[in-house]
């Protein structure tokens, strides 16, 4: 008895020091098994769910099949888009972890009836046909109310998703102390991304399609709650960082200080009101109409030195926080279309694998939803190779390591030469005919490459955004990878809505179309893009050289 009690005292007197851990000694590496755990298991419930909504939507609601593939763009462009609006607050007002656990927790709410829409009748439409490239049901199409449940289900999967994807990596690089931890935690970040995206669309999808879809999703809605229980048993370890309120008020009163101002002469200007005491006295001379915002003029401040009138006056630091995301505007602009090809390329690759033999050794068949793994596959594995492997014989060549431009130079490269490969596929398929069905194995190299160009774009644009943006918009900088997928995933829908208006290329039935024009169409466009990203690239100046000089060290480091 005894003994248990000097247990249960010493159990009580380690959980009571850990609640009184001050932030500079929470965070580190042992907060990560916990916000890793979240995000694998975030990604599992959320793959195996989003990786066969075609499909699910073709057998179970009787879509037609393109119809079903620009709603799963949609979804695809919302749960990128959500992680932006997850971010902006989590910035301003709540912080990291709140918006994480909530945005699991509503994710979980949508599982659970994504769940219903199969398991209970009255939510789907009575016997659609099994057969994936049959619309037919006996009792019409799916009624208002059923529609609206599986719209809302989505909508809770987007808004929660979304919500916590990329805020849970602010929230882990804000464990670390440095640069080089930081870009450790970011590779081994994304490749807990992608393993768990690879599991949910092939572990979850098979049991949808040969199990049942309701274990399936049961599966995930199960394991999206543990997502939620594992983030929160590790509250305790977390170092939390304080909110100090919106950062954007300040960059739009740089913009609204500068144009009330703009007849006030910088010229022999001896007073900027500064926030902090870091030596930055005078903003810098690029885009010099915003360093109005900064001068003070009689009646901006008061007598104790605080500012009198907000939306005239703002901080030196406010200003050129303004202008290192307008420097860095242009490079971010040529990102999103490579966003639009992976979306496209995915979405058409799920269409022509419904068209193709499936079979592997005569019995197993791979399901349609499932294809997408050789480009989740070759991230995952390319990661840990280009960090232990390839970065490192670079930096021996060349004296260091590449830096993120870099990296996104020869990601957008790859990306349209998947393009032009999956055009080959494509073009060989449909000279097969339907009488000698092409293997679906034929889709993958395209993926794979397509994959590899992702590893090295994506962690790429991350760990740029988190150097180069302003310390106030730490969570906004990771969510921007997100905002570039949505726009792609958007703007992909609309690219297949013209070419379906304007051309004959994509039918119902693409074996009558011709989906490799639509590829070459893509790798052209990308080259293009490739030389504005070049031109971009050549003109960027790295706002903090120290940041990236540390992050070529990280690199280095990773393969020792």
């Amino acid at each position: 008895m005894d003994a248990k009690m000097r247990h249960e005292e010493a159990r009580f007197d380690v959980e009571l020091a850990l609640s009184k851990l001050p932030d500079r000694k929470r965070g580190g590496w042992v907060t990560f098994p916990f916000i890793a755990g979240n995000l694998l298991f975030m990604g599992i419930a959320m793959g195996g769910a989003n990786a066969n909504l075609i499909v699910y939507l073709i057998q179970k609601f009787g879509m037609e099949s393109i119809d079903a593939a620009q709603v799963s763009n949609i979804v695809n462009g919302c749960v990128n888009l959500t992680p932006i609006a997850g971010a902006i607050i989590a910035d301003s007002y709540f912080g990291c972890f709140s918006i994480v656990a909530v945005a699991s927790f509503i994710a979980f709410l949508g599982m659970v009836l994504f769940t219903l829409t199969t398991s209970l009748p009255s939510l789907r439409p009575h016997q659609c046909s099994k057969a994936a490239t049959t619309v037919s049901c006996s009792g019409g199409g799916p009624s208002t109310s059923q529609i609206a449940v599986l719209y809302s289900a989505l909508a809770l999967m987007v808004i929660g998703g979304g919500g916590s994807r990329f805020t849970n990596a602010t929230l882990g690089a804000d464990q670390f102390n440095t640069a080089r931890d930081q870009d450790v935690f970011f590779n081994w970040y994304f490749v807990v991304f992608y393993v768990s995206s690879i599991i949910g669309s092939t572990v979850i999808v098979y049991i949808e399609d040969n199990v049942g879809w309701g274990f399936g999703l049961g599966i995930c809605a199960a394991v999206n709650a543990a997502a939620v229980v594992v983030f929160l048993i590790g509250r305790r370890f977390y170092r939390v960082t304080e909110v100090t309120g919106s950062p954007f008020t300040g960059l739009a009163r740089v913009v609204v200080a500068s144009v009330v101002k703009w007849g006030v002469d910088e010229e022999g200007a001896e007073y900027y009101y500064s926030s902090k005491l870091d030596g930055q006295g005078t903003p810098s001379q690029s885009f010099r109409f915003f360093n109005r915002a900064a001068i003070q003029v009689k009646g901006d401040t008061n007598p104790d030195g605080t500012v009198a009138k907000p939306w005239r006056l703002a901080t030196v630091e406010q200003v050129e926080d303004l202008k290192a995301l307008i420097k860095i505007f242009p490079l971010w602009s040529s990102s999103p279309l490579l966003s639009i090809t992976i979306g496209i390329q995915l979405s058409m690759t799920i269409l022509q694998a419904l068209k193709m033999d499936r079979h592997i050794g005569g019995t197993f068949s791979i399901p349609p939803g499932s294809v997408s793994i050789g480009s989740l596959a070759s991230v995952a594995l390319t990661l840990p190779l280009l960090d232990r492997a390839v970065y490192p014989a670079f930096q021996r060549y060349m004296g260091r390591a590449p830096n993120p431009l870099q990296r996104i130079g020869a990601g957008h490269i790859l990306n349209f030469i998947g393009m032009a490969g999956s055009a080959l596929v494509e073009r060989a398929r449909l000279r097969s005919g339907p009488a000698h069905l092409t293997s679906v194995l034929w889709l993958l190299p395209p993926l794979v490459v397509t994959g590899v160009g992702e590893a090295l774009h994506f962690p790429g644009q991350v760990g740029l955004y988190y150097q180069e943006f302003p310390e106030a918009l730490r969570g906004t900088s990771t969510a921007m990878i997100s905002l570039i997928v949505a726009i792609g995933f958007y703007m992909s829908t609309a690219v297949v809505g013209l070419v379906r208006r304007t051309t004959g290329w994509l039918p119902d039935n693409i074996d009558a179309g011709r989906v490799d024009k639509v590829y070459w169409m893509l790798a052209v466009v990308g080259m293009i893009n490739f030389c504005y990203y070049v031109v971009c690239a050549r003109l960027y100046k790295y706002q903090n050289k120290n940041k990236e000089e540390v992050g070529s060290e990280a690199s280095d480091a990773l393969s020792t």
